[in-house]
């Protein structure tokens, strides 16, 4: 269902995008390059520099300019881009200027908090249903949606016309799930369990894994932590201690003297009686 939304006055007569092809590293960064120019708009700034919206986004400003040049989107010299026109541009190439009704499988903890997530609807997403196998589960609500059961799968990616599945499901029962959402006609899965799902040609899968993350970034403090103990200064090595000068070897003739009673030598080893 479009969202209706005008065409942006600069972009009459221009044809869209999507028959050129564009480089999926781009197409990661393009929901960067979003998020930092709603920004901008909520704060109503009306154009910003390469330089500054690619500090926003975390990426370096050649790469920012030469993935906007694949949008037809060239920025103008000394003023930089209109922000409004670039969240249009992104927008449009993202699919988002149309809803995208979503099933979320899985009602534990996380897909509570997902359903929950206010952030869907403002960027063209609407959660059409949420499902589960648990019959304790079946039947309450999240976000103001009923629980229902993974039974009515079918029917509602048929009568919601879902092409968007989210998997938030223990790792055992993910396989299982996302073969039934393709079968039903799911092509893309955003898959939380912590595992690798097998699916045919057609069908995108994108793994958001908490676990790995967290490991990725345990990696970076150990070795920051190896990295700050090799900048310490050595501690300045300890002073050895004098070496004991060895007494010089006595003659034999000394000896001798010294075990004869009355001399100025030692004293005798046997004292006379």
């Amino acid at each position: 269902m479009a969202t209706g939304r005008p065409t942006h006055p600069a972009d009459r007569g221009r044809p869209a995008n999507r028959g050129r092809g564009i480089p999926e590293a781009t197409v990661a960064r393009l929901p960067l390059y979003l998020r930092a120019l709603t920004a901008l708009s909520e704060r109503s700034v009306p154009t910003v520099s390469s330089e500054e919206l690619a500090s926003a986004a975390g990426v370096n400003s050649a790469k920012l300019r030469k993935d906007f040049s694949y949008l037809g989107s060239y920025g103008t010299r000394g003023v930089g881009y209109d922000v409004e026109y670039l969240v249009y541009q992104i927008s449009r190439e993202l699919g988002l200027t149309q809803d995208w009704p979503v099933v979320i499988v899985g009602i534990g903890n996380l897909g509570h908090a997902l359903a929950n997530y206010g952030g869907f609807a403002s960027r063209g997403f609407r959660v059409a249903a949420l499902l589960d196998a648990d019959h304790a589960v079946v039947g309450s609500t999240a976000a103001g949606l009923p629980v229902r059961h993974m039974d009515e799968l079918e029917h509602i990616v048929e009568e919601e016309q879902v092409s968007i599945g989210v998997i938030t499901t223990p790792p055992g029962a993910a396989q299982q799930v996302c073969d039934r959402l393709v079968a039903a006609g799911v092509t893309s899965i955003l898959n939380f369990a912590p595992t690798v799902l097998a699916v045919p040609d057609g069908v995108d899968v994108r793994k958001v894994d908490l676990s790995i993350e967290l490991q990725i970034l345990a990696f970076h403090e150990q070795r920051k932590s190896v990295e700050e103990g090799a900048d310490q200064p050595a501690a300045p090595a300890k002073a050895a201690a004098p070496a004991k000068t060895a007494a010089p070897p006595r003659s034999a003739a000394k000896l001798r003297r010294a075990a004869e009673p009355g001399t100025d030598g030692e004293l005798p080893a046997v004292m006379p009686a």
